[in-house]
């Protein structure tokens, strides 16, 4: 049997139960990864509220890091062993043991640890992919992102840095501000006291930016379209305040403005692809470019706590669970 946090109902943090579960032998291409620690992230909270289908009842959380304990066969490249860590498949990382598709295990290298890589699996490749696919920055840009205090905002942060991309990061406190330019971030606004739209202006001399990236949705998505230069691009990739939901001829009134709202799914396939993206990822770590660790840790029991402090926006950089 394993312990897990599950679901029977779509609702606030209270509907999330810790149960025991039964765990069996891997089957044809499976591993059993035994979990050392479980990132927790915003689209958690889209699964248990319903915003995101989920089949109930339903396990919660898509990432952790963990040793493999067992596969099943025609298992090739993952052995008994492993440390490995995983962003996709079935949902159920909120747990202490469980049975994975083996083609979604990434190894993760020696010299990175298990805590950063908890703290990177998902967060860094989202970073990775925002980057280096969506909009690829090549060094010199000045771009506008939200939430750049948060656990993928912070990698953002530096990975902005090392590319050399004037990045203008968008908190909700001083305290975020702080956070977000320790990590790189070259101008920093606080939301609730500034006004976004004439920052970003004074920041570019009334330019306006190639492209933003928002994760907050609804709450901000005026802001985000006043910023952009004609022909830039709002790149959706959040919607924590709320779905975005735009008239389009907004985007041509306001500059023949372009709008994105990507998926990890259709940037990490096939896994040949998704290994790619991870030695990227695992490079910029090993070279010092990246440094992440949880700024929260909270036990798997306290899954509901977890997700009370990320809803308030309160939370600075990364959050595990420990099983």
């Amino acid at each position: 049997m394993a312990r897990a946090i599950r679901f029977h109902e779509t609702g606030s943090a209270d509907v999330l139960r810790l149960e025991d579960v039964a765990v069996g032998d891997p089957g044809p291409g499976e591993a059993r990864v035994r979990h050392s620690a479980i990132a927790v992230n915003f689209i958690d909270i889209y699964f248990r509220t319903g915003q995101y289908p989920a089949t109930l009842p339903s396990g919660l959380g898509s990432d952790a890091v963990g040793v493999v304990e067992a596969v099943g066969p025609d298992v090739t490249d993952i052995a008994v062993g492993d440390r490995v860590g995983y962003l996709i498949g079935p949902q159920g990382a909120y747990s202490d043991v469980r049975t994975m598709p083996a083609a979604v295990l990434i190894r993760i290298p020696d010299g990175v640890n298990d805590s950063t890589a908890a703290t990177i699996m998902m967060k860094g490749m989202t970073a990775q992919y925002l980057f280096r696919q969506v909009y690829p920055l090549h060094g010199g840009e000045t771009i506008v992102y939200h939430a750049a205090a948060g656990g993928v905002g912070l990698i953002a942060c530096q990975w902005a840095r090392a590319l050399g991309v004037n990045m203008i990061g968008v908190v909700s406190s001083d305290e975020k501000a702080a956070a977000a330019r320790a990590h790189g971030c070259a101008h920093t606004i606080v939301s609730t006291r500034e006004n976004i739209v004439d920052r970003v202006k004074e920041i570019t001399d009334g330019k306006g930016v190639p492209v933003v990236f928002d994760s907050v949705g609804k709450d901000t998505l005026a802001a985000s379209l006043d910023c952009l230069q004609p022909r830039g691009t709002l790149v959706s990739n959040g919607t924590a305040s709320g779905p975005v939901v735009i008239d389009t001829r907004q985007l041509a009134a306001k500059g023949s403005l372009w709008l994105t709202r990507p998926a990890m799914m259709h940037y990490i396939m096939p896994r040949a692809h998704m290994l790619e993206m991870a030695d990227e990822v695992f490079a910029m770590v090993l070279a010092g470019r990246i440094r992440s660790e949880p700024a929260q840790s909270f036990a798997l029991e306290e899954a509901a706590q977890a997700h009370r402090m990320l809803e308030s926006r309160k939370s600075v950089g990364a959050t595990v669970l420990i099983p």
